[in-house]
């Protein structure tokens, strides 16, 4: 187990580790990432704050800039997320662990909350994360929720699942709704086809993992939200970390948290 976020990204900028990041420097707050030409940025950032559930906003870089002074000084987030996806046009033209040749000073960059924050803290309530034991990404599924649009940006809201043993639901809500900076409380619990997830085992990013008998499915907004824009609002440029494989910051999860 990596324990420093700095570890991490020093193994990650070197091309040693390249897998989800769920599970990695427990305590340390993980952040979406989406860079988009300065042209547009403006519009997303008025696209997350009309929907801070899935897209909540932790640091936005100057136009040009890649170090987020304010999560982790000194990094690069260029080189320092284990998996990018680059989108032109809406189409998913690759998937690189180096975005350097892609970069100009154009670029705005965003970091956005993640929910793997709040997994610590589940975790140390005695709420066990079935895709952190099972060695696997989380599930993530495209919902039919809209998400609120702005005049450049619409699209679905995606969710992420963990199976949560249904006596500590109740717990559960309690423990991440003190995240909203990581999307807060679940978006929805139990019966998936009402969100228009009509088959859990075929999750549309990350991996499956079984909800047992005595188990509901728990799900919550997520930072790939900004990706199923993407596909549909069809920036001319957009960069994000393929879907699990966060930004892992210098901030402590209890940081984000709310104070009550």
């Amino acid at each position: 187990m990596y324990e420093k976020p700095q570890e991490v990204r020093a193994l990650i900028r070197r091309g040693e580790l390249v897998r989800p990041t769920t599970g990695l420097a427990p305590g340390y707050a993980q952040a979406n990432l989406v860079m988009l030409p300065q042209e547009v940025a403006f519009s997303f950032l008025l696209f997350c704050q009309r929907n801070p559930r899935p897209c909540p906003v932790l640091e936005m870089v100057e136009p040009g800039g890649y170090e987020p002074a304010l999560m982790a000084r000194g990094a690069d987030l260029r080189v320092d997320v284990p998996l990018y996806r680059i989108y032109k046009e809406g189409e998913l033209v690759a998937e690189e662990g180096d975005v350097t040749r892609y970069w100009n000073d154009e670029l705005v960059c965003f970091l956005l909350g993640c929910s793997f924050t709040f997994e610590s803290a589940l975790i140390r309530a005695g709420i066990g994360l079935r895709h952190i034991e099972e060695g696997k990404n989380v599930a993530m599924y495209v919902t039919d929720l809209e998400a609120r649009p702005t005049g450049t940006f619409s699209g679905p809201i995606v969710v992420s699942m963990r199976p949560v043993h249904e006596s500590k639901v109740v717990r559960c809500v309690q423990i991440t709704s003190r995240f909203p900076l990581a999307h807060g409380a679940p978006l929805h619990i139990g019966e998936p086809q009402k969100i228009g997830i009509k088959d859990l085992r075929r999750p549309d990013y990350g991996d499956y993992v079984e909800v047992k008998q005595d188990e509901v499915p728990v799900f919550w907004a997520c930072g790939v939200t900004s990706q199923a824009v993407a596909l549909r609002s069809r920036p001319r440029l957009m960069i994000t970390h393929a879907p699990g494989h966060m930004f892992v910051t210098d901030v402590l999860d209890e940081e984000l948290a709310a104070l009550w």
